[in-house]
This record gives C-alpha cells, sequence and structure tokens, in this order.
C-alpha cells in the first residue's frame, strides 16, 4: 500500500525528510486534502517532534467546502471542477494562509473507482505553496484507489522535499555527514 507513483517504496521516510528538514529551517507546514482525505496529514503526524512544524490541515472533501474553508475561488470552481492544477494550487496557498505556515501542501484527484466530471480515475494533482511560489505536479496514476491515495501522499512529500532549501551550515553539515560513511 505505501508505493509512489512507480510503485517502488520509497528510501526512508518521505514524510519523516519532511519533518526534519523544516525542523531544521525552521518553519512550518500546513496541509490541504481532498482525495487523501487525511492520510496526508497522518503520514506527517506520525513523526517524533512533528508538533515544533505541523501548523494543522483540512480535509476538504466536499466541493464547496473547497471555497468556504480552504479559500478556492467559487468560480474556478464552478468552470473547472475540483480535479485541477488551479485548484490544487489554491489549495495549497489557502491552507497556507488560513493555518498560518511557512508552507502548504495540497491533493486533489480521482481515486476512483469511478471518473469524476470526466476525469479519468488516476489523474492527481499535488501542489505545494511556500516563501518563493506555488508548484503544482500532474500525477497519472494506475492502481487501485489505495495504492492512487498513498502514492499520491508519497508524491507530494517529495514534492514539498523538493521545494525546501536547507541552511547552509545544514548543507555542509550533511555533505560532512556523507563523507563519513
Amino acid at each position: 500500500m505505501n508505493t509512489d507513483a512507480r510503485h517502488q517504496q520509497p528510501a526512508g521516510s518521505p514524510a519523516a525528510s519532511v519533518v526534519h528538514r523544516l525542523h531544521e529551517c525552521g518553519q512550518t507546514l500546513a496541509t490541504v486534502e481532498s482525495l487523501t482525505g487525511g492520510l496526508l496529514a497522518a503520514a506527517v503526524v506520525e513523526i517524533a517532534g512533528v508538533s515544533s512544524i505541523y501548523r494543522g490541515g483540512m480535509v476538504v472533501y466536499a466541493t464547496e467546502l473547497k471555497a468556504t474553508l480552504a479559500g478556492v475561488p467559487e468560480d474556478l470552481l464552478a468552470d473547472r471542477g475540483p480535479v485541477d492544477p488551479d485548484v490544487a494550487a489554491a489549495l495549497a496557498e489557502g491552507g497556507r494562509q488560513r493555518c498560518g505556515a511557512d508552507w502548504g501542501l495540497a491533493t486533489t484527484g480521482v481515486a476512483g473507482p469511478e471518473p469524476q466530471d470526466d476525469k479519468p480515475v488516476g489523474l492527481v494533482y499535488v501542489a505545494v505553496a511556500g516563501p518563493d511560489g506555488t508548484q503544482v505536479r500532474r500525477l497519472d496514476l494506475d492502481g487501485g484507489r489505495d495504492h492512487i491515495r498513498s502514492a499520491a501522499v508519497i508524491e507530494a512529500l517529495r514534492l514539498l522535499a523538493d521545494r525546501i532549501e536547507l541552511p547552509e551550515d545544514a548543507d555542509a553539515d550533511a555533505a560532512a555527514g556523507a563523507g563519513r560513511r
């Protein structure tokens, strides 16, 4: 069940990596989830020490809650539906703002078993909003509902990990540690 978009087990814990890196940077995180229904938040809060970085999150499964709780523009939802890259970006930014976090991480998509609003099963968007802007990644996942949801969590965490810049001292410490192996 805990495999990524390529059906491979990730090396290490993507959630632990993100939590530790945010702690090193002194930055905070909020999550906003649709298709993952709380799995992303659960993965994050499993990590010891998370209370220093995790502000909170929202599960906005119903389309209207994406607008009322996460601040996604109603006209965007009406025009494009909930499974859209701009909706994913708005979810991430809304979570970031409403939770007062440095980073917002969001998931939206179709886990199945049936297509939704002409969007195929496995179409997923993960988004991260941070101090230097917002990035969205499209995933075209295969497999069953459980795999699609767990892969979306892993890929969202990877997207955030790709964006976090460690302080220069932390980079030097990590490089020195790698050389000692």
